[in-house]
């Protein structure tokens, strides 16, 4: 069976490499020149299968309040006239609830703790290196009262078997030596030690080499300008180098999915939510972190890839406006000084921003549409290159009419028509 994958990020990526395992021809189209290169580029590095939470959460709305007042606030609206980002931050304000946020956060972890088995058996299967670490993730809580909310999460990590461990400034230390210069800072932590951290432009770079040896085409510099139907079902898909025709379609475009779906009478509810990061060399080994600490109060990612340090966070709902802002990158400077003063060669930082595919639930959206033919992977949000191997692998099965290993039907776009 031929598939066409449309878009060439991480989550597309891994969903051409498991089709092409399954035995499929597959054929991936990507406007830009090569893999990797837009959301998944400069990410925040972290693959954190246990953090895996919704942004909609209870207390959300009086914590967005009171952001809108910090210099470093980790949430940034820049409202436009635009019904679609009304409409898609009033759905996101009605999944802040209990009931919402349990049943987000357990679909969410499902999808994570699958990508975990799935990235370990490639892994295992290719040797596929990334600067990876496999050396846990520390949730860093600068004041007792975030420390004393997280009982919500830990049912939910415990539900799905998830390791985890509460620490005590000291414990915290321990998991990451460099912070013993700023004890003074937190109160204590919750540590994930089975996540991980890596190069999601690196990684998916390499696997799109490793899909070219399985003989998946990669249509690189091509625009895809829109989706055909006949008869109701897809038709072909028009491009800047024709169009092109095969028996399954998989969208995954990220950010930019509901703009191909919204012709098709698709209302494909994915928004982006635009996130920042900086690139710094290490200045000193024992003074820079081991593996990634989540800054719980910015909200900010600080993770080791090898001799760099990527420092990402910030929300920013600003439609599809990629300009850079200073104040954005002192936030994420600000974060990673107080913390690691002497980690990083901060004066060389580079500067990157990025479109995260948000659904309103923080759910990504895995499976068939109305359209035989047609499926989608896309609304990862923060968490494409956490979940990308578990959604590349569920995606492949269910184009190709297997059933996968775990539950499935609650990720479908047919999830909003209640």
């Amino acid at each position: 069976m031929k598939v066409l994958v449309l878009g060439a990020g991480v989550v597309g990526t891994t969903s051409a490499w498991y089709l092409a395992r399954a035995g499929h021809e597959v054929e991936v189209v990507e406007r830009q020149p090569g893999a990797g290169l837009e959301t998944s580029f400069a990410n925040a590095g972290q693959v954190s299968f246990g953090y895996s939470s919704p942004w909609a959460a209870p207390g959300i709305p009086l914590k967005a309040l009171k952001w809108m007042f910090m210099r470093h606030s980790p949430l940034v609206i820049r409202p436009r006239m635009d019904p679609v980002q009304w409409s898609w931050l009033w759905q996101m304000l009605k999944n802040c609830t209990d009931s919402a946020y349990q049943t987000n956060k357990s679909r969410m972890v499902r999808v994570a703790e699958y990508s975990r088995t799935a990235l370990a058996d490639l892994r295992a299967e290719t040797g596929i290196q990334y600067d990876h670490r496999e050396r846990g993730t520390l949730q860093l809580f600068r004041t007792q009262q975030q420390l004393d909310h997280i009982g919500d999460d830990l049912r939910v990590l415990k539900q799905y078997d998830v390791p985890f461990q509460v620490l005590d400034p000291q414990a915290c230390v321990a998991a990451e030596p460099a912070l013993a210069r700023v004890r003074e800072k937190f109160v204590g932590g919750l540590y994930l030690p089975g996540d991980e951290t890596g190069d999601a432009h690196v990684f998916t770079q390499r696997l799109a080499a490793l899909c070219e040896e399985q003989g998946v085409r990669f249509r690189y510099g091509t625009s895809i300008n829109r989706i055909l139907v006949e008869n109701g079902d897809i038709a072909g898909v028009e491009t800047s180098a024709g169009t092109l025709k095969a028996d399954r379609y998989l969208l995954a475009l990220g950010s930019y999915s509901p703009k191909l779906a919204a012709p098709l009478g698709l209302n494909v509810p994915v928004y982006p939510v635009k996130g920042y990061s900086i690139t710094v060399p290490v200045a000193d080994d024992a003074a820079a972190p081991v593996s990634t600490v989540m800054d719980e109060t910015y909200k900010i990612a600080i993770t080791r890839l090898g001799d760099r340090i990527r420092v990402g966070g910030t929300a920013e709902i600003a439609g599809f406006d990629t300009r850079l802002h200073e104040e954005r990158k002192q936030t994420l400077l600000h974060s990673v000084r107080d913390l690691y003063p002497e980690g990083g060669r901060y004066e060389e930082a580079k500067f990157w921003t990025g479109l995260r595919p948000m659904t309103p639930d923080g759910t990504p959206i895995i499976g068939g549409t109305k359209y035989p033919s047609l499926f989608l992977n896309t609304g990862h949000g923060t968490l494409g290159w956490t979940m990308s191997c578990g959604s590349g692998r569920l995606a492949a099965d269910l184009v190709g009419g297997q059933r996968p290993n775990i539950e499935y039907a609650d990720l479908a776009l047919s999830r909003y028509a209640a």
